[in-house]
């Protein structure tokens, strides 16, 4: 049986797993859950799910449940979710945390020794060099929850060894494929967040409607698989059906294929090295309705600016991916609560990195302070 510690256990990803392990009662239970303002759904949670500790974003929460249910330890904050990453009692934690507040928690799994199913990927983003280097000086497995990257995990098993010529990492698109700059000037909160084939939450969906999500995805691909970047190549892919590829150098492509639902790659970390039956959960990819074909685009980087800056960022290294991941949830934040366009985000981020001033060979510490500092500038800028 593996327990497994659930870090925003009442956002998609979270919820999305939950329902991984009521349908595997038999191989998985929960260690612990998290979440910051969801409380009813919480306790909802606790009930079904019977964890031994949980934690919560304000200690007069935690107070209030830890009299509601005596079995369960309470913790809350930042610390909180140190402490259910590693917890002993754990196997594994599912870190799907948003933003730069799930770097903190991952470092103290791998510390302790636990393996991570990684749906977080602005940690990676800035702070890859660090957590990198502490999963493999602890020996854990870090594993890849998001699609695109379970995907390429997934098509690399059986080939260690093997050099990859490219990865190939799609995108949908999200909702403003073919337009234009002006009309980016234009779009709506409501069409920003109307992603067409994927359900997540609205940081995400906003960043899949920049592309900015395809570019911090790029920069976790180079950390997670350890490739360079002229290797990973950005493929626009609208129905969603091809997740990812990899091209070896025999020129073979190898992909993983499925219906859209974050259920499988949710279950293939859990399960690792093998597969569990989700039978009732997701639907099987039928072959013949894809009628209308696969097609495949190139990213237009001229309208979407988002994942050149994020190459470039990633290139010079340093605290410039810091920079762009912090700038970016603060203006993701501002256009969610229309404070800015849409096109302010790019355009805001393009200004930002050109006179950010770097720093290099960066801490734990470090990297939490450039994040703070960054975050403190943008929110004054607008």
């Amino acid at each position: 049986m593996k327990r497994i510690s659930i870090l925003g256990s009442t956002g998609s990803i979270g919820t999305q797993a939950l329902d991984v392990i009521r349908n595997n009662k038999d191989k998985y239970s929960v260690a612990a859950l998290s979440c910051a303002s969801s409380i009813e759904l919480l306790r909802s949670q606790i009930e079904e799910f019977s964890p031994e500790a949980a934690a919560v974003a304000s200690e007069e929460d935690a107070r209030m449940l830890s009299a509601e249910y005596k079995g369960v330890q309470f913790y809350y904050g930042k610390e909180g979710l140190n402490e259910i990453a590693s917890m002993e009692g754990c196997d594994m934690v599912l870190n799907s945390l948003m933003g730069m507040r799930g770097l903190e928690p991952t470092m103290a799994a791998a510390e302790s020794g636990k393996d991570i199913a990684f749906a977080n990927k602005e940690t990676l983003v800035a702070g890859g060099e660090i957590v990198t280097e502490a999963v493999r000086r602890n020996g854990v497995k870090l594993l890849p929850v998001d699609s695109e990257h379970s995907a390429i995990f997934q098509c690399i098993q059986g080939n260690e060894g093997n050099p990859v010529k490219r990865i190939i990492l799609t995108a949908s698109g999200g909702p403003f494929r073919g337009y234009s700059l002006k009309q980016l000037e234009n779009v709506t909160l409501e069409q920003a967040l109307n992603h067409p084939n994927w359900s997540m939450g609205s940081k995400i969906t906003i960043d899949s409607a920049s592309m900015m999500n395809k570019g911090l995805e790029v920069i976790e691909a180079k950390w997670l698989f350890d490739v360079p970047l002229d290797k990973i190549q950005v493929v626009v892919h609208p129905q969603s059906v091809l997740h990812s590829a990899v091209e070896y150098e025999d020129c073979s492509v190898i992909g993983q294929m499925g219906n859209p639902d974050m259920r499988v790659p949710i279950a293939y970390a859990f399960a690792y090295p093998d597969r569990i039956d989700l039978g009732g959960l997701v639907d099987s990819l039928d072959l013949f309705s894809l009628e209308q074909g696969l097609t495949f685009h190139k990213a237009d980087s001229s309208v979407f600016k988002t994942i050149d800056m994020a190459y470039e960022a990633s290139r010079r290294g340093g605290s410039y991916p810091v920079v762009l991941n912090g700038a970016n949830e603060v203006l993701v934040d501002k256009f969610l609560h229309g404070r800015i366009r849409f096109i302010d985000i790019q355009n805001s981020l393009e200004r930002i990195l050109e006179e950010h001033v770097p720093e290099y060979n960066l801490t734990l510490e470090q990297v939490l302070h450039q994040d703070k500092k960054i975050r403190e500038l943008t929110e004054a800028m607008i």
